[in-house]
């Protein structure tokens, strides 16, 4: 299967966030840390996984686990945001909120296509 736009974004926001998890650690922010680096992977995850889903169904609802993951890293990354000493890069956020977007659309255009079945 070809890896989608939203498969690639995702990957690539992964590593971003892999790295400034390890930068969370090295601010002994090992609490954050730890639930950035869950939910942010974790939409590259579902995503992926949504690829091999079992059915249309299967795959709006694996896109709305990315979505809530996706929800769930720009929580924690606004969080960050407001703590002194801990700068986020302007890019990271702007990933974020596109893949949201991106996301969102999916799941209308996914819900729109279960309808004209």
């Amino acid at each position: 299967m070809k890896e989608g736009p939203i498969a690639k974004k995702s990957l690539d926001f992964s590593v971003s966030i892999i790295s400034y998890c390890e930068y969370l650690d090295n601010k002994r922010k090992f609490i954050i840390s730890k639930q950035l680096l869950r939910s942010g992977t974790s939409i590259g995850a579902n995503v992926y996984e949504a690829q091999y889903s079992e059915s249309r169904l299967d795959f709006i609802h694996k896109m709305k686990i990315a979505l809530k993951e996706a929800n769930e890293t720009y929580y924690w990354l606004s969080l960050c945001e407001k703590i002194d000493g801990l700068p986020i890069k302007k890019e990271i956020l702007y990933e974020i909120k596109e893949i949201k977007l991106i996301l969102s659309k999916i799941i209308v255009t996914g819900k729109k296509n279960l309808t004209k079945d």
